[in-house]
Formats: C-alpha cells, sequence, structure tokens
C-alpha cells in the first residue's frame, strides 16, 4: 500500500469517526424545534458511512458510488429543510422544485453505474460514463451552492446569525465537491491528492455544521431571493443543455466509424449555434420568469426589487442620459416586460400630444390622440386600459364608444396606464405587448396604477422646474429694467439739474464747456445701458483688468461738477485691477446719491488713496445721514428707498458691482451729520502676486 493509500485509509477514518460523532451530538443535543434536526443527523451517519466504504474499496467501486449518491440526496434533503425552519410554506415552496430536480440529477448516477458495470457495452463505456459522472456532480454541486446562498441572503439579519455555521459547513462541502469533481473531469481520473484528503475535508465540515445545531431555530425567518431563483432556473437550463449536447457528443464518439465522428461535430456546431440564438433570448428569459411566477411565488411582483429598480431608473442624471420623458417610459414598461412603449403628455388645453416613447419610434400617434370623453374617464377613475379586453368588448367605465381607432387597429398596443397627479391627468403611457403575452391581473393594476401617480409626479416636478427657470428668466430681466429705470432716473435728474443751472449761467463760456461734457456723458452712459441690455443672456462675466482708478473718478468730476460743488482733497495715481465700466458705474450713483442728499451749499469731498493692498474711493456728503437700522436693514435691500419715487436699487447694484470685482463697499453714516462710503478696490499689483501665490499653492498640492 503506497502512501497516497495510507492517507486516505487515515483520513477517511478521521471523517467517518468524526461524522458519527456529530450525528449523535445533534440527535441528543440539537435544538428539538428545528425541521432539518433529523435530516442533518441522517445525512451526518450517511456521510459517516460512505467514509467507512471510501476506505474500503477503490474509489470507482459500485458500493462507494451508492454510498456517496445516498449521503448527497441526503444533504439535499437537509439543505431543503433548512428553509422550513420559519414554519412557512412559502420559503419551501419557492426552492423545492430545485431541490427536486437536483435530487433527479443526483439519481442518474444509479443508471451511470449500471452502464459502467455492463459488460455488453463496447470499449470506452466506462469512461465516457466517468466523464457524465462528472459533470453530473458538477451540476449538483453548482446548484446546492446557488441554494446556500439564496438561504443566506433570504434570511433575516437576526437569522443570519443563527444560520452562519450551517450555512458555511454546506458551502464549504459543496465547494470541496465541485472542485474535486472539475479536476477528476479535467484530468480524466480521479486525483490521488484529493481523494487523500476527503474524509478530512468532510470531518472539517461537520464540526462546524454540528455547531449550528446549537442555536435555536426560534426567529428564524426567510425570504428567499426571487432574482437568485430566476437564475439559479436560467442556470439549470443552460447547464442542462450544455451538458446534455455534450454528453451526446461524448457518447456518439464510441462509434469508430467516421460518420459517428462526423456525426459528432455536425451536432456540437449545431448545437453551439442553438445556444448562441436561443439560450441568451428575451423570450426564454420571459418565460422562464412567467413560470417561476406562476409555480413558485404567491405573488406575481418582488416589490422591493422592483421598487429599486424603478428609482434607478428614474433618479439617474439627465446630462448624457435619456430623458425624462424615456425614462419614464422604461420605468414602466420594465415591470410588465414590455419591449417598448410610448407617453402621451397633457398641454396647455388639455389635449394629449406625443410626448415621448421608449424603443417604438414606428407607433403611428395622431394628433388628436384621444377624446377629451375618454381623457375625462382616465381622470376620473383611473382606469388602467386593458385592450385584450376593449378588442373583446369588455367595457368597465363607459370607455368603449370614445377608444381611438389606432389603439384598436395596432395589436401591439397592450395596455394605457393613466398618469394622475391630485386628480389631474397629467399624461398616459401605453405598454406594447410583452413577448411572453398573458393577461393583466390585479396585481398588473394596483401596481401599475401606483407606479402611474409617481410617474405623474415626476413629470409634474420637471414641468414645474422648467415654470420656474422661464420665471426666473423673467425676473432677472425685470431686474436688469429696474437698474437701467434708475440710471435713467439719475440722468433724468442731472439733466433736470442742468436745464435750472443754465437759466442762471447759460452766458458763462465755462457753465457751456461743462454742460456740453455733461450732455456728452448722459448720451455715453446712454448707450451703455443699451448695451447691458444687448447683453442680457449670454454665459459668463467679463474679465476683469487694470486701470487708472483715479483717471476714472476725475472724468466723474468732470460730469458732476457742473451739477454740484465736488472736492478733491486728496488723489494719487492708482492702478487697480476691475471692470472699470463697472466702477464708474457704482461710483456714479454713490456720487449721484451724495449730491442728491447734500444742500446746494455743501460740497461733496473725495479723497483717491492706498492703504498697501487696495485703491480706496470715499464719498463723503453732509446730507441728513441715515439710522444704523436702516444702513442694515434698508440700505442695500432692492426695492427699499428713503426717497420718495426712489427705485431702492441704487447702493444694492454698486454693492454687487464692486463685490463682483472682488473688492467691497462700506458705509458710515450718522443722522444729521452726513455720510461717508468707502469703495475698495485690489490694487493691480496686489492682485497679481496674489494669483501667482494661489497659481503656486495649487502646484505645490
Amino acid at each position: 500500500m503506497d502512501w497516497a493509500a495510507h492517507v486516505s485509509y487515515l483520513s477517511y477514518s478521521v471523517g467517518a469517526i468524526i461524522a458519527g460523532i456529530c450525528a449523535v451530538w445533534i440527535a441528543r443535543f440539537g435544538d428539538p424545534e428545528r425541521s432539518d434536526r433529523w435530516s442533518a443527523v441522517v445525512a451526518l451517519a450517511l456521510t459517516a458511512n460512505w467514509c467507512v466504504a471510501a476506505a474500503s474499496f477503490d474509489p470507482d467501486h459500485s458500493i462507494l458510488l451508492l454510498t456517496e449518491v445516498a449521503a448527497n440526496v441526503a444533504w439535499l434533503a437537509t439543505l431543503l429543510r433548512h428553509f422550513a425552519n420559519d414554519g412557512r410554506d412559502e420559503s419551501v415552496r419557492m426552492v423545492r422544485p430545485v431541490a427536486l430536480a437536483l435530487g433527479f440529477v443526483e439519481a442518474l448516477q444509479l443508471a451511470l453505474i449500471l452502464l459502467a458495470y455492463n459488460a455488453g457495452w463496447p470499449n470506452g463505456t466506462t469512461a465516457t460514463v466517468f466523464e457524465t459522472s462528472a459533470m453530473f456532480r458538477m451540476l449538483v454541486a453548482t446548484g446546492s451552492l446557488v441554494m446556500v446562498h439564496n438561504l443566506y441572503v433570504g434570511a433575516s439579519p437576526r437569522s443570519r446569525q443563527i444560520l452562519r455555521w450551517n450555512a458555511a459547513a454546506m458551502a464549504g462541502f459543496w465547494a470541496f465537491t465541485l472542485n474535486f469533481y472539475n479536476v477528476a473531469w479535467l484530468s480524466g481520473s480521479y486525483p490521488a491528492e484529493l481523494v487523500a484528503t476527503r474524509g478530512l475535508a468532510v470531518a472539517m465540515v461537520a464540526i462546524p455544521f454540528a455547531i449550528g445545531f446549537n442555536q435555536k431555530a426560534a426567529g428564524l425567518t426567510f425570504s428567499p431571493s426571487r432574482t437568485v431563483t430566476f437564475r439559479f432556473l436560467s442556470l439549470m437550463v443552460i447547464g442542462t443543455y450544455l451538458a446534455a449536447m455534450l454528453l451526446f457528443a461524448s457518447w456518439l464518439s464510441l462509434f469508430e466509424e467516421n460518420a459517428g465522428r462526423l456525426t459528432q461535430v455536425g451536432l456540437l456546431v449545431g448545437a453551439a449555434a442553438l445556444a448562441l440564438i436561443w439560450l441568451p433570448s428575451d423570450k426564454l428569459r420571459g418565460w422562464a420568469k412567467v413560470t417561476a411566477i406562476k409555480h413558485l411565488f404567491k405573488y406575481r411582483y418582488d416589490y422591493r426589487n422592483e421598487w429599486i429598480r424603478f428609482t434607478h431608473t428614474m433618479g439617474r442624471s439627465t446630462n448624457g442620459d435619456s430623458p425624462l420623458q424615456e425614462r419614464a417610459v422604461k420605468a414602466l414598461a420594465e415591470i410588465t416586460e414590455s419591449p417598448s412603449g410610448a407617453l402621451l403628455l397633457s398641454d396647455e388645453d388639455g389635449t394629449l400630444q406625443p410626448g415621448g416613447h421608449w424603443r417604438w419610434p414606428d407607433l403611428r400617434i395622431p394628433g388628436n390622440a384621444i377624446s377629451p370623453e375618454l381623457a375625462q374617464i382616465f381622470e376620473k377613475t383611473g382606469l388602467i386600459l386593458d385592450l385584450d379586453e376593449s378588442r373583446a368588448g369588455v367595457e368597465h367605465q363607459g370607455e368603449l364608444d370614445h377608444l381611438p381607432q389606432w389603439f384598436l387597429e395596432d395589436d401591439r398596443v397592450w395596455a394605457v396606464v393613466p398618469l394622475l397627479h391630485f386628480e389631474r391627468l397629467i399624461g398616459l403611457i401605453v405598454l406594447s405587448r410583452p413577448l411572453i403575452d398573458r393577461k393583466l391581473d390585479w396585481e398588473d393594476f394596483d401596481l401599475l396604477g401606483v407606479v402611474g401617480q409617481q410617474l405623474a409626479s415626476y413629470l409634474s416636478e420637471q414641468a414645474g422646474q422648467e415654470a420656474l427657470s422661464e420665471a426666473t428668466r423673467f425676473d432677472e430681466f425685470n431686474r436688469r429694467m429696474a437698474f437701467v429705470m434708475h440710471d435713467i432716473k439719475n440722468l433724468s435728474s442731472q439733466m433736470s439739474l442742468l436745464l435750472r443751472n443754465a437759466e442762471k449761467h447759460a452766458e458763462k463760456p465755462e457753465f457751456r464747456k461743462d454742460m456740453l461734457i455733461t450732455l456728452r456723458n448722459s448720451a455715453d452712459k446712454l448707450n451703455t445701458m443699451l448695451a447691458r441690455l444687448g447683453r442680457y443672456g449670454t454665459a459668463g462675466q467679463e474679465q476683469g483688468r487694470d486701470f487708472d482708478i483715479t483717471s476714472h473718478m476725475g472724468a466723474l468730476i468732470d460730469r458732476y461738477s457742473a451739477l454740484h460743488t465736488i472736492t478733491l482733497l486728496r488723489s494719487e495715481p492708482l492702478q487697480v485691477s476691475g471692470n472699470p465700466e463697472g466702477f464708474e458705474q457704482a461710483a456714479a450713483h454713490i456720487l449721484q446719491n451724495a449730491i442728491e442728499a447734500s444742500d446746494p451749499e455743501s460740497a461733496v469731498m473725495l479723497e483717491i488713496f492706498s492703504d498697501g493692498l487696495s485703491g480706496i474711493v470715499q464719498i463723503v456728503d453732509s446730507g441728513k445721514g441715515m439710522s444704523p437700522s436702516f444702513i442694515r436693514s434698508g440700505l442695500f435691500t432692492p426695492f427699499v428707498s428713503s426717497k420718495d419715487g426712489g427705485f431702492g436699487i441704487g447702493a444694492y447694484e454698486a454693492r454687487e458691482l464692486i463685490r463682483s470685482m472682488g473688492g467691497r463697499l462700506d458705509v458710515e453714516s450718522r443722522e444729521g451729520l452726513g455720510t461717508r462710503f468707502t469703495i475698495s478696490l485690489p490694487l493691480a499689483s496686489a492682485h497679481a502676486l496674489l494669483g501667482a501665490k494661489a497659481i503656486t499653492r495649487k502646484e505645490a498640492a
């Protein structure tokens, strides 16, 4: 006896002893309330029996093969009984057909054993049977792993704590079986190293499996996943198909004639082509889903998954994605497995018009899609229209006399779902017939009605946002017009004051010169306002640039000196960074207000200087001043003014213009004494230095 035989004998002996002990322990100390207790005892006992046979016979001995079949069937039964611990038939009903199918595949090993020991068959039968047996075992192991996964993920969080030992042990058992037979199928024989360690693997699985039965079954709840069930059924169909084709081809290889070889090759090519065409098809998946729902589930829909899918479809951003209307149709169509759909939306006068589609470009919808009478029926009753019933003459809400012909003539039109928002008809979604035709039932009507209301909310919200955006654009335009009107009012005041002074000083050459300058500046101001209106709606903002703040203030002094006495207390040339037109507009607002607030005999004081970082302009008047409360809550509030007939936006616009250039506008005032406005803009040199430091920090980061 070589080393492998010695190790194998020792391994299986240990496995038999451990499995037997664990079976006795579960029988005596396991939770008596667990429905899977005695099936687990039987499974471990049969596993111990198989280990004894493995220690006594060759790997391909019939007794060994028979005991392995018995042990595997017992493990499948135990896995099925785990789903029954919550006492609900629904949990078991969903997985029972799966377990029976796997048990049937495992039972086919008996037929293979008979074939392998039938001396009347041609040479090579044993090898072919070996490959077939290994393939069947891999199929059973894969299906069992899927069931274990469904058991664990379908359990509640508390139930997972109870099942963790049992689930881990069964997953380990079937994972080892899968790998063992996968290697055996690829190599054409049982791998000696894995054969020698199978008994130890059984011992390692049996111990945590027995520990799991120390957990109480009370409180175990299961909700087997529909998704996993559908995937498993698909896996079973695909695996059975491929296994059948490979096995058939293998059996054909027993014939040594050339015709047998050619038949084998042709069969494999044809099977592959058929698999590529049929297995991935939507129709096959639809058939599998409908069949599973009919026979395995109490309810048609898994509402949690349906709602997650719905919110995922509707919640995606529209940037680079399909529009909301198309996603709305898709979200509803996916619920009923409809391959396409179309949307009708209500316009301003209540007429339903085409609003989009999903995968249905050739659906011909007339301009007046439905009559007002039918729209009223949809709105009042929330009727979900089953067109197959309508074509058969079945009527629910008096709708038959008002159905449009395009509903009835196109057999693809399957159902119509109204979209109601606060009992108002937002639109309709027309669904096409599913690939696997079926009749709508109460569950369809309930779910489609709820989803239709949710879609109506999405579409109404989008319409509200579009209306709000339009109102915002109009508000922005009106705000700009208010600023322009304010500037026009200031120009009008300038012209009025200029006319009053002209009556007194028209004969003076200096006054006429100042008057021409003022008129020229007023014309330039009007042209600037027209340009501002012309730029409405353009994207982006004008880039800042360096300019001499002193020269621009000098131009303002020249413009307003004909209207009022302005005294420049100090001035120095300063280059600042910003928008010169915006600065001049803001300073003009403040200077105009200072002139209007001052007595005719009181001069307005100006100072232009630098504090090292900013260029500063101070405008001081000796008017009646402002209270602290007005400065805090009224001065920079649009449409609040202390002047009769004032717009109340001059100070607000000035502050916003200065802020847009990175500057500040500060105000100091005392009632009865006057007001000081301070404009601060960054010096060009300081702005360039700070910009270079910011770039350096960004590069370092």
